[in-house]
């Protein structure tokens, strides 16, 4: 394959994935808790160096750079806003610290805290799995009784006071996205303690995604995977030229 051929298609590539991980964080603008994806570009050597055909670093007229290529994606931990909704369940942690919930016997962290009671009086996400306790127990309430939520995450029904599982990570890396808000994660977590939690009954915390900045990055990956394309194109049409002459001299 001719070189800027496959530069540019390594090129459009890497961009059309871009904008994949772009497109995503757009459609969860409005998604409570949302934290938004970066694509980690990484550059990329010749094909011939990676296949160990021609040493790197030697000049080699085959060691030039392989353009490109999308190395993964990161999470953007940032905070955001948080907002109030005057829903009773919804509850939004200012600061650190995660919910936790069970999905399918496996704990998940989550930032989102769009919560409400079902008829058993159990605490659920939207996508109705379990929001556990600290003690690790599913939080539950009488149903018909009247309560409250305390500034340290707690929930009052008469002299019962339920606290919400609130744990942090020891590292953000260990947390790996797995869809419906939920974070997996990969090492033991630690809970919070009762002295440093802040969580916010009646708020919610918002996707923590730009829309402005997204679109800028959505218009300028579109151009680079169009100006990728074009030199596919302009590449195919010289290599036809090429093609063509050589057979007419044949």
């Amino acid at each position: 394959m001719p070189y800027g051929l496959y530069i540019s298609a390594e090129g459009a590539h890497a961009q059309s994935k871009r904008l994949e991980v772009l497109s995503n964080n757009l459609a969860n603008v409005d998604t409570p808790g949302f934290k938004r994806d970066l694509a980690l570009f990484q550059a990329r050597l010749a094909e011939e160096v990676v296949q160990g055909q021609v040493p790197h670093g030697q000049g080699h007229v085959q060691d030039q750079g392989g353009g490109i290529w999308l190395r993964g994606t990161a999470t953007d931990f940032s905070p955001g806003v948080l907002k109030r909704t005057d829903i009773p369940t919804d509850f939004a942690v200012n600061g650190d610290g995660f919910f936790v919930v069970e999905k399918e016997g496996e704990k998940f962290l989550t930032r989102a805290g769009n919560f409400f009671f079902n008829s058993e009086g159990t605490l659920v996400t939207p996508g109705g799995h379990t929001v556990l306790s600290d003690a690790g127990t599913p939080v539950v309430i009488a149903a018909e009784l009247p309560w409250q939520a305390t500034a340290d995450g707690g929930i009052q029904q008469g002299p019962d006071k339920i606290y919400l599982g609130l744990e942090r990570p020891q590292s953000l890396a260990d947390l790996s996205k797995q869809g419906e808000n939920l974070f997996l994660p990969l090492a033991p977590t630690e809970p919070v303690p009762l002295e440093e939690r802040d969580v916010r009954n009646n708020y919610l915390e918002l996707s923590s995604v730009k829309p402005t900045l997204e679109m800028m990055e959505l218009i300028e990956t579109s151009r680079a995977f169009e100006a990728n394309i074009n030199m596919i194109k302009n590449h195919d049409t010289l290599l036809g030229a090429l093609v063509n002459r050589v057979l007419r001299q044949a």
